[in-house]
């Protein structure tokens, strides 16, 4: 907030610009990031031709430095749009029900960077993650590949980014942090580098098996824990999607009104949250 206090001094904004709300949404940013970000909407404000810098001018600087330039232009067909819609709406709904996944501000199917859309969630810095965070989080991440399943009775390359992003968040579970039962507490990881040394891995080739079935347990698991989520409130998913389709963006004020308020879990481990991001 006080690196932000500095480098809002020369912008004229109005006086309901929410200056924690902005700490909120850039967790790790540097001094420039965040100098660039109130230049940048300064910028965006100046094309409009407002005399003072907006919230929402913000909001949008913020998305474009983190998320890519706006590609508008970008041609997309109706289908294409359509399953980009309901993916992101699978994200939104799966994650609006789990506990442990940081809250939802935004959802947008405007193309942007390499994506062709994004969930947008309220983040804090933390240091530690526990497990059942780790496995709301693969849920949520594998909500959009499901949300495709459950409407289109198909699935597209689309969820590419999600899979890998998953894959790797599994096996870090299983080898890295000693999360799986069948394991046990045990860790792979190497600080020492000592490991690259040696040819080959540092663990049997039952084990190596053991770890790749655990790790295809628990993605399929928490992939079919998604698809619970969304067919149970599938209604909703088709709602949200269709207002996708409309608006290109849904707010948290439109998210609520579709999906209700979110519920607060007392009993989240109490860490700042870690960002994901689609």
């Amino acid at each position: 907030i006080e690196i932000f206090n500095v480098h809002l001094k020369p912008i004229k904004k109005k006086e309901n610009v929410d200056v924690s709300l902005l700490a909120s949404l850039t967790p790790g940013f540097s001094g420039a990031d965040i100098a660039n970000i109130c230049n940048e909407a300064a910028l965006i404000a100046a094309r409009k031709k407002k005399k003072k810098v907006e919230q929402e001018d913000f909001n949008q600087a913020r998305d474009r430095i983190v998320g890519g330039l706006e590609r508008k232009s970008k041609i997309i067909s109706a289908k294409e749009k359509e399953i980009v819609a309901h993916h992101e709406a699978g994200h939104a709904v799966a994650s609006w029900y789990l506990d442990h996944v940081e809250a939802l501000v935004k959802v947008s199917i405007i193309p942007r960077g390499k994506s062709l859309g994004a969930a947008w969630y309220l983040t804090e810095e933390r240091q530690i993650v526990t497990k059942a965070q780790f496995i709301d989080q693969m849920c949520a991440a594998l909500g959009g590949r499901a949300a495709e399943e459950i409407i289109f009775k198909e699935v597209s390359s689309g969820a590419l980014d999600d899979l890998e992003k998953v894959t790797k968040q599994a096996y870090n579970m299983v080898t890295y942090f000693g999360l799986d039962e069948k394991i046990g507490p045990i860790s792979f990881y190497d600080s020492t580098g000592l490991y690259d040394r040696i040819l080959g891995k540092p663990y049997s080739e039952n084990m190596g098996k053991l770890i790749d079935t655990e790790v295809h347990n628990l993605i399929t698991t928490q992939y079919k824990r998604a698809k619970e989520i969304l067919i149970a409130h599938q209604h909703e998913l088709e709602e949200l999607a269709k207002l996708l389709l409309k608006k290109e963006v849904a707010g948290k004020d439109d998210l609520e009104k579709i999906l209700g308020k979110r519920k607060e879990n007392k009993n989240v481990f109490n860490t700042p949250k870690m960002n994901i991001t689609y």
